[in-house]
């Protein structure tokens, strides 16, 4: 049991993500309205692609600085979480615009589509997919983990400014943006009020430890796969 808290808290705090939002009262800030609960699933997904991610690329880095095979598997398995996150992340992002966005503003889902914002997201996504199609195309094992690994590196400094950096510093409908004074309620303590972080907070420790708990499966399973091919 006491090795396993962790997976408990991951329950625990997932269950309580979702009671708390929808059911908690949430601001009613312009445009956003009662879609702001997604704040607990989008963005808290996201930052926790990113935590996962950011393991990953430690992991990567400590391969290429011990050559240990075991750094390559944990690195492609969080790597592997964290891209799932981030696909669920934009599915929710998608969904959110489109019942804000269009509704309010009056945008079409196919210019939602082209935002910044929601493109530098899909490369983002696409970059650490072509991490996997790298990974499938080497047979040698130590050749595929020393040239993952590096890609591994390029592809983690790659999101700062597709979805960080180079989205805010041109107009689009996302909060935060330049020329929208909608709010940003992930990061604007203006707009996170402290009825929404009671559950904000919480809510990117689940997500994260949830990713956690899969790549840990993951894992194992490769560690069993490799064990079987060696008998």
């Amino acid at each position: 049991m006491h090795k396993s808290w962790w997976k408990i808290a991951a329950v625990v705090l997932l269950v309580y993500t979702i009671a708390g939002g929808f059911l908690m009262n949430v601001p009613r800030r312009f445009i956003l309205n009662e879609s702001i609960r997604n704040l607990y699933f989008h963005v808290c997904m996201w930052l926790a692609m990113m935590i996962l991610f950011g393991v990953s690329v430690a992991y990567s880095i400590k391969y290429l600085r011990t050559q240990q095979y075991k750094h390559d598997i944990y690195a492609a398995a969080f790597a592997g979480t964290g891209l799932f996150m981030g696909l669920l992340g934009y599915a929710t992002g998608t969904i959110w615009a489109n019942y804000t966005w269009v509704t309010d503003q009056g945008q079409s889902l196919g210019t939602i589509l082209k935002e910044p914002k929601l493109l530098g997201a899909g490369i983002a996504i696409l970059i650490y997919c072509a991490y996997f199609v790298l990974r499938g195309s080497f047979t040698d094992i130590d050749k595929r983990a020393r040239v993952t690994a590096v890609y591994n590196i390029f592809a983690f400094v790659m999101l700062f400014p597709s979805i960080w950096i180079i989205p805010r510093l041109v107009g689009s409908l996302h909060p935060g943006s330049p020329g929208n004074d909608s709010g940003n309620p992930a990061l604007n303590f203006n707009d996170l009020d402290s009825q929404m972080r009671i559950v904000f907070y919480p809510a990117i420790i689940g997500w994260t430890l949830l990713g956690v708990w899969i790549t840990t499966l993951k894992i194992r399973i490769q560690f069993l796969k490799d064990k079987a091919m060696l008998q």
